[in-house]
């Protein structure tokens, strides 16, 4: 004849109720159903809630650092793309192979870049703006002065870096004035003696405004300031310099060439701009020109990305160790404390595969509480750093689903073997114990 199995629901504890008037028991065949597993196990929970607090807290802070690392990478990641890979990572330049000359050293250029580089640049897809740059020598003796040399009021500075552009510098540097202008093409066909300074040099040379049409002596050479440079995205060391248009250098200082085409382009393109601007530039002899281009991604963002994730995930790591520890210790003082009630629920018929199965239960629906929780919170972190910031959040939903699963895993794992122990408790040991 099989002895009957039987489930136990725990009722709440009223007074000093013995052990036995705390189960009722429901005949269910030769198994617990989940329905009975889940009310065991959140009945026991939800009676100390002080404790399960405790419990939870360490899973929390696992789970909401993971969730936060992923989020925090994901953001930072956008943010970095939306502003460093947009400006430095859309920059191509391109300059003359140089070869050695001789035993003294010095180096010369092979390759030639025309003066419509610029035109040429912005057929290929993916420029959006091009421009040449050079730097012109001046001799030894030239000074830079806000006035002419005779008068001794004049403001001198040491000669600042002179350099020719194209007239779409402004753009493909991703420049702004402070005031006047900038040269355009037509300055630029007619050799107009124009210049823009860098906010720098316009302050040493105490030249705050163009509406009064201010000029410079460049090697006794006048030339009339109309616009003043303030930030740009790339190429800061425009602020320090003075900017003439190329047609201003080749009749005035002889510039012979330009020594390099610069291109703002559309993120992403670099290689492809990299195989197609030698060609563009000069079809005859490609390998003449140096281009450097930026990669396809970015390096700093991978970086930046890569130290988030371990910094986030040592500190996920070590909390749900602690959470884990805390769901073991807890459950273990469970089983201690309840070995009267497991003696009895043995005595009545439950098999110490249901007494493992219930204890289990529970420590996974403490896992599944703390990963909802620390979820949210890793979520709401994220959200909040992001508005205070007024960066874009990007939270993927599998995290906050992850984050769950994970909290059911170190809940199993921590459960193990208290649950092991408490099926391993002989029925009479147990009575006697509880007794």
């Amino acid at each position: 004849m099989t002895r009957p199995r039987f489930a136990f629901r725990r009722n709440k504890p009223r007074g000093s109720a013995s052990a036995a008037e705390l189960l009722r028991p429901v005949a269910r065949g030769d198994r617990f159903s989940a329905s009975d597993l889940v009310s065991e196990a959140t009945s026991d929970i939800g009676s100390r809630p002080g404790r399960l607090v405790m419990t939870i807290l360490g899973t929390v802070l696992g789970i909401g650092s993971l969730v936060a690392t992923w989020g925090f990478a994901q953001t930072a990641s956008g943010q970095i793309s939306s502003q460093f890979n947009q400006a430095a990572s859309t920059q191509v330049s391109i300059m003359p192979e140089t070869t050695s000359l001789g035993n003294d050293g010095g180096s010369g250029a092979i390759g030639r870049i025309p003066w419509d580089a610029p035109d040429r640049l912005e057929t290929l897809a993916g420029v959006e703006r091009a421009a040449l740059i050079s730097d012109v020598t001046l001799g030894e003796d030239a000074e830079v002065t806000s006035v002419p040399l005779n008068d001794p009021s004049a403001a001198s500075t040491a000669v600042p870096p002179l350099r020719a552009a194209s007239a779409g510098i402004l753009q493909a540097v991703g420049g702004e004035l402070t005031t006047g202008r900038m040269f355009d093409d037509g300055h630029d066909a007619r050799g107009d003696r124009v210049a823009v300074l860098g906010s720098r040099v316009a302050d040493r040379l105490s030249i705050t405004r163009v509406d009064n049409q201010p000029s410079i002596f460049i090697d006794g050479t006048a030339y009339a300031v109309i616009g003043i440079l303030g930030e740009t995205q790339t190429r800061a060391e425009l602020r320090d310099g003075i900017l003439i248009p190329d047609g201003a250098a080749r009749s005035d200082f002889a510039m012979a060439r330009p020594a390099e085409a610069i291109a703002k382009i559309a993120y992403g393109a670099g290689p492809q701009i990299a195989e197609q601007a030698p060609l563009a530039l000069a079809s005859d002899a490609p390998e003449t020109l140096k281009v450097r281009a930026p990669s396809a991604g970015s390096t700093l963002g991978t970086a930046v990305q890569g130290d988030v994730n371990l910094l986030f995930l040592i500190v996920g790591a070590v909390s749900l160790l602690a959470g884990g520890l805390g769901i073991a210790n807890v459950t273990l003082l469970s089983v201690t404390e309840r070995t009267g009630e497991i003696g009895l629920r043995r005595a009545l018929g439950a098999t110490g595969r249901q007494i493992s199965a219930q204890f289990t239960v529970e420590s996974v629906v403490i896992g599944v509480l703390g990963g909802l929780i620390g979820a949210a919170l890793g979520v709401l972190a994220v959200v909040g750093v992001a508005a205070i910031q007024q960066w874009t959040a990007i939270v993927d939903p599998l995290a906050a689903i992850a984050g769950v699963a994970v909290g059911a895993l170190v809940g199993w794992v921590s459960g193990w073997y208290p649950a092991r122990r408490a099926s391993r408790i002989e029925p009479i040991n147990a009575l006697r114990a509880g007794g």
